[in-house]
């Protein structure tokens, strides 16, 4: 009796430590691949030949990206990312090193190889021939709740070097740019916590989230963007595209619909939480995955 309780207990050790999920981050020169159950998630991609920092491929259950590289109209959209144009006279979102660049100082692996992966970075915004205005720190937590959400949290610190004045403009800061297959022009469908849908219904309105998902074959899947209702100017309008752009902008709707100011010393905190998931926004129980998040 002794020796098959033994056994049973040792079966039962082997199936739960087989179903955990195990995720693991590899850095290679400048960039870091993340593996969900040895298959790519995404890469975090820092190298200093681009723009700025970003995740591209982001994968969904699919084993397909969601997310898209520098449409040939936008070259600019880098997948999944975090910048800002018109910045004390610099561009930090827009094409040209030579306008302004987020360079990484570092990108460190925390931790990886159980349930989750961390990721910490460090970042500063220049140009050639002027102090740079902010410097920026990032925590990135990779999870996967389960085989059908994928989840990524952004914790980001702004730190202004200097007295920093960002002129009104649509390219600021948290940005996805979907997979062409995905988009409101091919059939995918974007849609808000108001359930307001597609670029007329959900441009420049305040929402906590947003969802944009479409089909590929028989199944469905897509990413939403949640801002933290602990970020600085929650909830922060939306810049939408049917073809496949979504960001929370502040940046385009300033107080006086001039510019923003900030300080220096200033630091602004940002939240946000990716979701890569299959099905649709209320298969997916984006509402609830919110109520989960805004608890943080």
């Amino acid at each position: 009796m002794k020796t098959k309780f033994i056994v049973l207990l040792f079966w039962g050790t082997c199936i739960s430590s087989f179903g955990q999920t195990k995720i693991v981050a590899e850095k290679y020169h400048s960039k870091i691949d993340v593996l969900i159950n040895k298959n790519l998630f995404t890469s975090y991609i820092f190298s200093e030949d681009e723009k700025y920092p970003f995740f591209f491929p982001v994968n969904g259950p699919s084993n397909s990206s969601v997310t898209s590289m520098r449409n040939g109209n936008y070259p600019h959209h880098s997948s999944l990312f975090f910048g800002c144009d018109k910045v004390n006279g610099g561009n930090y979102w827009q094409e040209g090193l030579e306008r302004g660049q987020i360079i990484s100082l570092r990108a460190d692996i925390i931790e990886s190889g159980n349930d989750k992966v961390v990721i910490e970075t460090e970042n500063i915004w220049r140009r050639p021939n002027a102090n740079s205005p902010i410097k920026d720190f990032r925590k990135i937590t990779i999870t996967a709740p389960s085989n059908d959400l994928f989840q990524i949290d952004f914790d980001i610190t702004m730190e202004m070097l200097m007295d920093v004045t960002i002129d009104k403009t649509n390219h600021s800061l948290f940005s996805g740019r979907m997979d062409a297959d995905l988009a409101v022009t091919n059939g995918g469908t974007m849609v808000n916590a108001n359930g307001d849908k597609g670029e007329k219904g959900t441009f420049g309105k305040r929402s906590p989230w947003i969802d944009f998902y479409g089909k590929r074959g028989d199944k469905i899947e897509g990413m939403a963007i949640m801002q933290h209702p602990s970020n600085e100017w929650y909830p922060s309008p939306w810049f939408t595209r049917d073809y496949g752009f979504f960001s929370p902008t502040p940046m385009y709707w300033p107080a006086n619909d001039k510019e923003t100011t900030l300080k220096k010393g200033q630091t602004i905190q940002l939240k946000y939480r990716v979701l890569v998931h299959a099905g649709d926004v209320a298969s997916a129980k984006i509402a609830e995955q919110f109520e989960l998040y805004k608890s943080k």
